[in-house]
């Protein structure tokens, strides 16, 4: 007689409890495509490659792949020992940590950067000090990337952290026994065996980054060819030029779904 497998899945519903859980599905996987389609259908006209290949494109879309990637760089750099300082070490107030992680994925974008204007514009609360180094953040490409890392970010750490959790306590513990110190067990164990959560993240902040739009345009402006990101042309665009807009649209929506098939591929690739 064969055994049912514990880890097997139950069967699929019959009949009309198929139903039940299909038509609620499908509708709601309708609502999610229909608008997508209709945006790529509507782009396809004679224009397009013009449209997307015109000067102002050109340039929306450098200066975009430009910050994200100083983005993802620094991000990478400041968030993952902070992502194992928050997997590993235990210390007070940790949770109030996490929350001040948190909160700028949560936030409305117009609050992000509403915030980073108060922090460090001109009359912000670091904007006197700021300005006696010869510093002026708010709009300018610095500033495009500040407010990218302040929505973007939290998604590297979050996923940086996750993968630092899952390493075996085991390992670290037979390193420590064969007198490796903290800074080798952080560079050639945890990072190697966490990588694909690190690669993960930094793809997810290298796009969030891409679409930035909201937390931009107040702490950075709209200054053609200095902080006129691809989002802020799309929203341009609209007003004036909207084959520009939807070819724009179209380009962003192919690199977004290129880089999460590259993330679903990590995270469903077989480790060994």
């Amino acid at each position: 007689m064969k055994r049912r497998n514990p880890r097997n899945h139950p069967a699929a519903p019959k009949g009309y409890l198929l139903w039940v859980f299909l038509l609620p599905s499908i509708i709601l996987l309708l609502f999610f495509a229909i608008p997508l389609v209709a945006l790529i259908f509507r782009s396809f006209t004679p224009d397009f490659f013009e449209n997307a290949l015109s000067p102002q494109a050109f340039q929306a879309l450098t200066l975009s792949l430009v910050t994200s990637s100083i983005t993802t760089m620094v991000t990478f750099v400041f968030g993952t020992p902070l992502a194992y300082l928050l997997a590993r070490w235990k210390f007070k107030h940790k949770a109030w940590v996490e929350l001040f992680l948190d909160l700028p994925v949560v936030l409305p974008p117009s609050v992000a950067g509403l915030a980073l204007l108060v922090a460090f514009g001109r009359r912000g609360l670091f904007g006197a000090f700021l300005g006696d180094l010869g510093i002026n953040l708010p709009f300018t490409t610095a500033a495009v990337i500040f407010a990218q890392i302040f929505v973007a970010g939290p998604l590297y750490v979050r996923s940086a952290r996750i993968g630092f959790e899952h390493v075996d306590k085991q390992l670290e513990e037979a390193a420590h026994v064969e007198g490796a110190n903290h800074l080798q067990l952080f560079y050639e164990i945890m990072i190697p065996l966490s990588m694909r959560a690190l690669a993960s993240g930094a793809i997810l902040t290298w796009t969030r980054a891409l679409g930035e739009f909201g937390a931009t345009i107040l702490f950075a402006g709209n200054l053609e060819g200095v902080t006129r990101t691809m989002p802020i042309a799309i929203y341009i665009g609209f007003e004036r030029n909207l084959g520009v807009a939807l070819a724009l649209s179209v380009v962003l929506i192919g690199v977004s779904v290129i880089l999460l098939m590259i993330t679903k591929r990590l995270e469903t690739a077989d480790p060994d």
